[in-house]
């Protein structure tokens, strides 16, 4: 009966247009995911063949909207936002490939980044700057002007902000629309505020959400409104903090849209109150949702359709895919950084051919130094048929952050990380990071770095670990004839160094060390040694290193390779036992990753180590077993074993890891490990003598505090096994 009362009240409406040709607008509202719903009613519209004459929208809305204003059609848009991810793409995940290798090396361990400005920790302005959003609205519109008058867009457009300052609603119809749409969308929380013409904007659905009369006074005689927006809460459903907030922001908008639809010739409200604003995994559903109620729909829009002839060309826009020559790069907004930084972040040379995809790819590149706000561009063809790539970029003021995150392994225990980084200590490109892990196990880290990217660049860091364990130490306890010893082990560690990386996959450096190692037990507590000093000594050394790293993921990689190889040559010591001999060890780590049918993944990893010459002191031995991955020095985990159960000069070993993704984030695995540990394991051609094994299976969550691992391993070896848990990254 509703429905039939709705199409008699629009055909009368209609009919009173019969003598000329309605302009007909479409209004579309903010509301999140809830948005998706749009796409159903206008793939009607398309089918319908209503041409329409203007459209405004607020955020997700005015998203959707201008898409379709530029020329997609309904069914193009459905297509991008089933195919999108718009989790990483609101979080501004950044592909591994295109970090630092800084971040690669000393990032990826905390859980929430707090920024610092004059001494005070502040609050995040939101979850993501918006980069990400920002790049996809630039790949999307590419037929568009940079300055552009929305009304001379194929169908006239405008969206809705909110000045932050005042609250005020505020119309965007010309300029860049990939910036116009990133700033309708800006969901307080979720997405940084984004200023444009000295306006500080955030989602216009805080001060219009249902933008009814504004497209009314464009002289439209027809008005379509799609409604998305929910419902206030019932007493009984406000039982938060966030409910109570969200009650009081819906009041204002609520009351809005209630006015604006009485400026409505046909209200559409699809029935999708149950979904939320950020359900943003919930697009199908949510689009299917909006397909029932928008078919409701389809007689009232072949009616309109009718009066409107003769049909106009149906537009649709290709996605630009093709590439272009690059004959001149400009760069708007520099400051702190220089052009040639920026162009070599971007790794961008004029001659270069690119498509929008391949700018978006450079962007990420640049986005992961974290030094710019917000980096736009635009592409202008010239005569002789290349472009100019203007690039605008907003440099950050937040030059110092701390970051948390939180860890539990069964050697360091409880651990806390506070991670201090700030950058233009002493010079524009420097970088000063802190690393203070509280806990059982106190300790702490400390980089300095001059990051010249291409060419040399150089640093400092020092290191303090520490922790307490009963095991057998192997050598050490064989010597004193008991099982266990209790291991009490300090190291403070010093490097100066340069270095120089290439395509943010390979790291060359060489540098010097000051080492201090310092092992006590109390098991050989005597009057002649009593402080049971096993170890008190000062180590000096070079050393050179070759770094790749080509994984996907830090955690639970699915493809790429990595390596790690070290040379050490100890040319000094404060020997506590007054004999130290010089002697060098190499060490190094090969790996890689594949995964076969997108779930299960095989990694395998290779590590060996030896010592050429004779070292007295039995502190660099290498040492396996037990199963962390942040051991220092001549540590090494293995599984079925532990912690330092067996020890030699060298040692050879692989594991293989069988992982299996059961749902997203979940795994599976199956681990083999195989050692052979010697004085020298390649004195003789039978390396495969004497093998030791160790085996593995367990569960795996990758949550927002990092991996949560439960495993139980065991060895036929020793014929003993164990439980083996960690919570959070490793640090």
């Amino acid at each position: 009966m509703k429905n039939f009362l709705l199409l008699l009240f629009t055909s009368c409406t209609i009919l009173s247009f019969s003598q000329e040709q309605p302009k007909v607008g479409l209004v579309l509202s903010g509301g999140g995911a809830k948005g998706f719903a749009h796409v159903s009613v206008l793939k009607e519209i398309d089918k319908a063949g209503i041409q329409l004459d203007y459209i405004g929208g607020t955020s997700m809305g005015g998203i959707i909207g201008g898409l379709y204003a530029v020329g997609y059609s309904g069914e193009q848009i459905e297509q991008i936002i089933i195919t999108t991810d718009f989790t990483s793409l609101l979080r501004d995940a950044l592909p591994r490939s295109s970090e630092t290798f800084f971040e690669k090396e000393y990032g990826e361990k905390t859980v929430l980044t707090l920024p610092v400005d004059k001494r005070k920790i502040g609050l995040p302005k939101g979850i993501s700057k918006g980069q990400n959003v920002l790049n996809f609205l630039f790949e999307l519109i590419d037929n568009v002007p940079p300055n552009q008058d929305f009304s001379k867009l194929p169908i006239p457009f405008f969206c809705v902000a909110t000045d932050v300052e005042n609250g005020a609603p505020v119309i965007l119809e010309k300029g860049s629309l990939p910036l116009a749409l990133r700033a309708t969308g800006s969901i307080p929380s979720i997405l940084n505020p984004i200023e444009i013409d000295n306006k500080l904007l955030i989602d216009g659905g805080i001060a219009n959400n249902f933008p009814v009369s504004i497209l009314k006074e464009k002289g439209m005689d027809i008005v379509i409104g799609v409604d998305v927006e929910g419902k206030l809460f019932q007493k009984d459903k406000i039982n938060s903090l966030v409910s109570i907030m969200n009650q009081v922001v819906s009041y204002k908008m609520y009351n809005k849209t209630d006015q604006e639809k009485k400026n409505l010739d046909v209200y559409i409200h699809p029935d999708i109150y149950n979904f939320s604003m950020v359900a943003f995994d919930k697009k199908l559903e949510i689009l299917e949702k909006g397909t029932a109620n928008a078919q409701e729909f389809t007689a009232i829009f072949k009616e309109i359709a009718a009066k409107q002839s003769p049909f106009k060309k149906e537009l649709k826009v290709k996605q630009q895919c093709k590439k272009v020559l690059i004959s001149d790069i400009t760069i708007a907004g520099l400051k702190n950084y220089s052009r040639a930084f920026i162009l070599g972040k971007l790794n961008i040379r004029e001659g270069d051919s690119l498509s929008r995809e391949d700018i978006t790819q450079k962007i990420y590149l640049l986005s992961a130094t974290r030094n710019y706000n917000r980096i736009e561009y635009d592409l202008v063809k010239k005569t002789d048929h290349s472009y100019v790539l203007n690039f605008k970029v907003q440099e950050s003021n937040e030059y110092a952050n701390i970051k948390l995150g939180v860890h539990y392994d069964l050697l360091y225990n409880s651990s806390v990380l506070a991670t201090y980084n700030q950058k233009h200590v002493l010079k524009d490109n420097d970088l000063f990071s802190l690393d203070m892990i509280l806990g059982d196990n106190l300790r702490y880290n400390l980089n300095y770095f001059v990051d010249n990217g291409f060419y040399i660049s150089y640093g400092f860091r020092s290191r303090y670990n520490h922790f307490k364990t009963n095991t057998k130490f192997s050598q050490v306890s064989e010597q004193l004839n008991v099982s266990n010893i209790n291991l009490n082990y300090s190291d403070i560690t010093n490097q100066l160094f340069l270095q120089t990386t290439f395509n943010r996959k390979f790291a060359l450096g060489l540098g010097v060390e000051q080492k201090f190692v310092r092992a006590t037990s109390e098991n050989i507590v005597t009057t002649l040694n009593p402080d049971g000093i096993l170890e008190k000594s000062n180590y000096f050394n070079t050393y050179g290193y070759l770094k790749l790293d080509t994984y996907n993921k830090k955690y639970f990689a699915t493809k790429g390779y990595f390596a790690d190889l070290e040379y050490k040559w100890y040319v000094g010591s404060t020997d506590y036992t007054e004999d130290f001999m010089m002697f060098s060890q190499a060490k190094g780590t090969l790996g890689f990753a594949k995964t076969f049918f997108n779930r299960l993944t095989l990694q395998n990893t290779n590590q060996a180590g030896f010592t050429i010459g004779s070292p007295i002191s039995n502190t660099f031995d290498f040492y396996l077993g037990g199963y962390n991955q942040n051991y220092i020095n001549t540590f090494v985990s293995l599984y079925g074993y532990d912690f330092a159960d067996i020890s030699g000069n060298s040692f050879l070993k692989t594991l293989i890891d069988v992982r299996y993704q059961i749902i997203e984030n979940h795994y599976v695995s199956v681990l083999a490990n195989y050692a052979r540990v010697e004085e020298n394991v390649f004195k003789d051609i039978n390396i495969f003598d004497d093998i030791k094994s160790g085996y593995a299976v367990g569960y795996s969550y990758n949550s927002f505090l990092g991996p949560i691992e439960l495993k139980y391993s065991w060895s036929p070896d020793t014929k003993e096994s164990s439980f083996l848990f960690n919570l959070g990254f490793w640090f």
